[in-house]
């Protein structure tokens, strides 16, 4: 039997790359820091999703083990014997599996192994070269590790939503997601052939997909989020914004200002045509009231969704190379400024309040240059530091 080593036993690793590996009849070994979730994977040996969508199902994921991150030497030994892995543990985290990775590879290259072709599930832009530079600074000089190591990128577009306490306490292995489940891959990438997953969508121009998948729907979502909380503050849920008359044609504005940008920079993969149909399907999605995804989670931690080349400014930049007037755009970045959505518990994310207590202070200027890196001496950034201002401040004018 295959064997997939997954990195990462949370929502995108359990919820979805083991899930269409497992069901392709590849043994599925997560590698994960929780725990729990070792323990019980290795009790269980399997575990449930529920598809929350227009048509509910269960899903049955068997034959799983774990190990836990720190056992090194047996997460070495499991690298070395992988047919292939996939990480799935946050942009934050990943640079804390280099090492062993690393040791990994080397293990494998002295007993004989081939190339381990590594799906790498973040959503981080470049990210096969920013996993080669951290590789290579854990392995031997001279070490062949291009020749060893397939870093394949990906956009993962499954939509899972955070688990209520209570459910998690009582099953820890349980995971809701919707029903999409196509994961589109870089064909590039790989060292070794394609697998035979059905759900494996490879695709030849993996850059266009990355940037559509963040710049229309992750940007699509969390100007949901942000649009529909300075809309009502008292909304909880992401279809209720969807639903909202003000805030669904806001957001498809924001979408389509990326979809144009995309269809410049990308002509030979992208149209209006194409555009309009993934647009269509997202808002829908966002809709799924079964899924119950809530407005905190998907519009949390704004230091790192305001970041350089995040969903919100590297949208806007895009518009702006391509000559898009990014209006809708700036009126999203703008009610991010102003996103205060809570948890079920009423607490802020913890980066957020970071952002409440540190950032908001010193200003939108200061914000938009020193955690988004605008530059004033450009005249087009300028331009848009000012516009966002302006928008910030009838915004926050009209939640008074």
């Amino acid at each position: 039997m295959m064997k997939l080593l997954q990195f990462g036993a949370g929502n995108i690793g359990r919820g979805f790359i083991a899930q269409i590996f497992a069901h392709a009849g590849y043994e599925v070994v997560f590698v994960d820091i929780d725990d729990v979730l070792v323990r019980e994977l290795n009790r269980q040996h399997r575990y449930r999703i529920e598809v929350k969508d227009a048509s509910p199902q269960t899903l049955w994921v068997e034959g799983v083990r774990a190990v836990h991150f720190n056992d090194r030497d047996i997460v070495v030994k499991e690298i070395s014997t992988a047919d292939i892995a996939a990480t799935a543990v946050g942009a934050q985290a990943l640079p804390s599996l280099y090492p062993v990775i690393a040791d990994g590879l080397v293990e494998r290259w002295r007993s004989g192994g081939g190339p381990l072709d590594i799906i790498i599930c973040e959503n981080l832009r470049n990210a096969a070269e920013i996993v080669r530079r951290g590789l290579q600074e854990h392995v031997p000089p001279n070490f062949p590790l291009d020749e060893m190591v397939g870093l394949v990128e990906t956009s993962i577009g499954r939509m899972i939503p955070l688990m209520p306490d209570e459910v998690r306490r009582a099953e820890p292995l349980l995971i809701y997601a919707e029903a999409y489940n196509t994961l589109i891959v870089d064909k590039k990438g790989f060292k070794n052939p394609v697998p035979a997953v059905p759900q494996i969508d490879a695709k030849e121009n993996m850059k266009a997909y990355v940037d559509r998948k963040l710049f229309i729907h992750n940007l699509g979502h969390s100007a949901t989020a942000y649009i529909g909380y300075v809309t009502d503050p008292k909304m909880v849920y992401i279809w209720q914004a969807v639903e909202h008359e003000d805030v669904r044609p806001l957001v498809e504005r924001v979408m389509w200002e990326s979809g144009h940008a995309l269809i410049a920079e990308y002509p030979d993969e992208f149209n209006e045509v194409n555009q309009q149909e993934h647009i269509d399907d997202l808002l829908r999605r966002f809709a799924n009231r079964a899924l119950g995804d809530t407005i905190h989670r998907v519009g949390r931690d704004l230091l790192r969704k305001l970041g350089p080349n995040e969903r919100l400014i590297g949208a806007l930049r895009l518009d702006l190379k391509h000559g898009i007037e990014p209006d809708a755009t700036i009126h999203a970045i703008a009610a991010a400024l102003l996103f205060r959505a809570t948890d079920d518990k009423g607490q802020l994310y913890p980066r957020d309040e970071e952002f409440v207590k540190v950032w908001y202070p010193k200003g939108v200027e200061a914000i938009l240059t020193e955690i988004s890196h605008l530059d004033l001496d450009n005249p087009l950034h300028r331009t848009v530091i000012q516009r966002v201002k302006e928008s910030h401040d009838r915004l926050a004018i009209m939640r008074k």
